[in-house]
């Protein structure tokens, strides 16, 4: 199993090199393969929220981390135009779950050659994704043999809450591609906090040891040294020093399947 771990959004280089250290420090001493993720920009957030550094600014830092961790990039995309020159950093290109429909984002990323990690939209059921690993195919005829990426995320129910089908993971399997399971997003708690996203961090332990029970490929954590102050998900995302415990816990259901 690997891990999707970083913060959500860039803030400062020294916040993001300060993660990407301590991230690579435990992922080497358990053994568990890392892809450093965080956001240049977010871009379907409301006006109350902060949209992040910038592309040019942000690419620049992940590519220090890159450098000098030798981590592997996963990083959104938001517009078709975005994806070439992201790829020149960025090993996986990820579609937001709000855009998992968006023919023209899809293709756009997949021209590129990178890994395509697909969030699947709060509205989609899990046997809607073969429309979105159908489109990434028709312009990356063998994207399907693991350059394309399934994530759960949870699903809408009713407003302002999301939940979690564990069986929507064993439905996307099917499609054989690797299945990634997003444990921060899933706790949100939309639009609940005078427009800006809420959430429960204390609930993210629960669903990532079911999750690693019905079996993922990979899992994935949005982490911060200090979560209360983040600019985005401040709600949801796991305290940097709780990552060990919690993804060694992980790991022991892994290991027992």
């Amino acid at each position: 199993m690997f891990l999707i771990a970083g913060n959500c959004a860039i803030e400062t280089r020294d916040c993001t090199m300060q993660t990407a250290e301590a991230l690579k420090r435990m992922c080497d001493e358990l053994h568990v393969a890392l892809y450093y993720k965080s956001s240049f920009d977010k871009a379907n957030r409301t006006l109350a929220s902060a949209r992040g550094i910038g592309m040019d600014e942000g690419l620049r830092i992940l590519q220090e981390v890159k450098t000098q961790f030798g981590l592997p990039i996963v990083t959104d995309v938001h517009e078709s135009w975005q994806c070439a020159p992201v790829a020149e950093v960025a090993d996986v290109l990820q579609i937001p779950a709000f855009l998992s429909r968006q023919t023209d984002l899809l293709q756009a990323a997949a021209r590129t050659g990178r890994i395509v990690n697909v969030k699947k939209g709060q509205f989609m059921a899990p046997w809607d994704m073969r429309g979105a690993i159908e489109k990434i195919e028709q312009v990356s005829p063998n994207a399907s043999q693991g350059r394309i990426w399934l994530t759960e995320r949870g699903s809408s129910f009713g407003y302002g809450r999301l939940v979690v089908d564990m069986t929507a993971m064993v439905e996307m399997r099917r499609f054989g591609c690797p299945i990634v399971f997003d444990a921060t997003h899933s706790v949100q708690q939309p639009s609940t906090q005078a427009g800006i996203t809420g959430g429960n961090r204390e609930m993210v332990p629960h669903l990532a040891r079911a999750a690693a029970a019905v079996g993922i490929d990979g899992l994935f954590i949005e982490t911060h040294p200090e979560p209360e102050k983040a600019i985005s998900d401040a709600a949801n995302q796991v305290r940097l020093s709780d990552m060990r415990g919690l993804l060694e816990q992980v790991l022991r259901i892994e290991q027992a399947k």
